[in-house]
């Protein structure tokens, strides 16, 4: 099994490096491969709705969503981690995680998919609520952990002191590691849940 582990900060080694190690530690522990894959630092230009990716399968900017891509198909997990800034996470992590949703064709059901967000002091509710619905709109269950994933700290290497938001984040790797190994047995035997046909409904006809 393999979870990828997007950091979302332009600081290799910050405190949301910090928080996706915790992780790593555990899911090394549970048998589970990874990757970090360094995002915040990447120039990744927005996606512009010209659905070229329709027909080419891919994203008609050539840059790290393509790379990126074949990785998530293979993957059976992500960890998206993200500082703040303003409420929101890092601009180049959405411009990324759009196109990246957007362009990618292939079944994403029952991947699981966990956010992760770090901030000096607030903002960590709204910026993890932001990044679960790119779980939810692609049928990827969200693994939990005993509080909301987030981890504090200002100047780097400071969220090494916060003892309850690594402790949430070695809760939520092991949680995950479990959700990850049960849907591999429930797959084995039963498959993947049935779809219906998209009904697609435009509010102007």
């Amino acid at each position: 099994m393999k979870v990828l582990m997007i950091n979302g900060s332009p600081k290799t080694n910050g405190n949301t490096a910090i928080a996706l190690a915790e992780m790593e530690k555990i899911f090394a522990e549970n048998g589970i491969e990874t990757e970090i894959i360094q995002v915040g630092s990447q120039a990744v230009r927005g996606c512009i709705g010209c659905l070229s990716c329709y027909k080419s399968g891919k994203c008609v900017f050539d840059d790290l969503v393509n790379e990126v891509a074949p990785k998530f198909a293979e993957a059976d997990g992500m960890v998206i981690a993200s500082p703040v800034y303003y409420a929101s996470a890092n601009g180049t992590l959405i411009s990324f995680l759009d196109r990246l949703f957007y362009s990618t064709g292939f079944d994403k059901t029952m991947k699981v998919g966990a956010s992760v967000a770090v901030a000096r002091r607030g903002g960590c509710s709204s910026t993890f609520d932001e990044m679960n619905k790119y779980f939810t709109i692609a049928g990827m269950p969200v693994a939990s952990s005993q509080y909301w994933n987030s981890v504090h700290g200002a100047a780097p290497g400071e969220a090494a002191q916060d003892a309850e938001g690594l402790q949430t984040m070695r809760t939520l790797a092991n949680n995950m590691s479990f959700l990850l190994k049960s849907i591999a047995l429930g797959k084995e035997a039963y498959g993947l849940p049935e779809k219906e046909e998209w009904q697609r409904t435009n509010f102007i006809r």
